[in-house]
Order: C-alpha cells, then structure tokens, then sequence
C-alpha cells in the first residue's frame, strides 16, 4: 500500500464519480445519513482531481449501497487499505473476473470478490 495515493482522475480510470449530495439525492437520504453509512463503512469516498470527496455511481444501486460492497470494505480495512486505495481496488479491471471488483459486486459476483478482497489484505 502506498502511503499517500493519488486521488482517482476520471479522464483516466473514466468511472462516474458522484459527489456526496448526489449521492445522498440517488439514495433519497439527508446528507447526514450518508455521512453516517460512510462513518458505519456501507459507502467509502475518494477525492477527485478537485479534492471533492466523491464516489463511484456503481456504489449505489437502487436507491441503496451496492449489496456486499460494506463486506469489501470491511476486508479491505482490515488489511490496512486506505478509503482512496479501497476505491481504486474496486475500480481496478480485472480480466480474469472479468470486469472490476465493483462490476461483479452489482452482478450478484460478490463472493469471489470477497475472496479475493480476503487475498489482497493479507
């Protein structure tokens, strides 16, 4: 892991990324709440080239957090990843899934995503 990671460019890893009151519109939520699945880890944000806090669309489906995305994070955590590095984890393509971590998550994947969250943290 590195100790200060770039935050994400979105002409580089084009993912849509939404601000914290877009997501709290998509979830239909007040902002407080979203800081509060934040703070419980049921999102996690990064900063884009702005240094807004944002996160990837695809963590949201539904009006809800992407199902399994908090036992990622959890994981992740564990394993010492930083909220930007967790981010970039689940965005990063991966052939052999195929697609990204986060793409499998929102195609009902998440338990081979999962283990391989477990692998990368430790």
């Amino acid at each position: 892991m590195s100790s200060a990671p770039s935050p994400i460019d979105p002409a580089a890893a084009d993912p849509d990324l939404i601000t914290l009151p877009d997501a709290a519109e998509l979830l239909a939520l007040p902002i407080t709440k979203v800081h509060q699945l934040l703070k419980d880890g049921q999102l996690v944000v990064t900063r884009d080239a702005e240094g807004r806090r944002v996160l990837p669309r695809i963590f949201v489906v539904q009006g809800a957090p992407l199902k399994g995305l908090s036992s990622v994070i959890t994981l992740l955590r564990d394993g010492g990843f930083s909220d930007a590095e967790i981010v970039e984890w689940l965005l990063r393509a991966d052939d052999s899934l195929p697609g990204t971590p986060a793409q499998a998550l929102a195609e009902n994947r998440g338990t081979e995503v999962k283990r391989r969250a477990q692998a990368a943290a430790f």
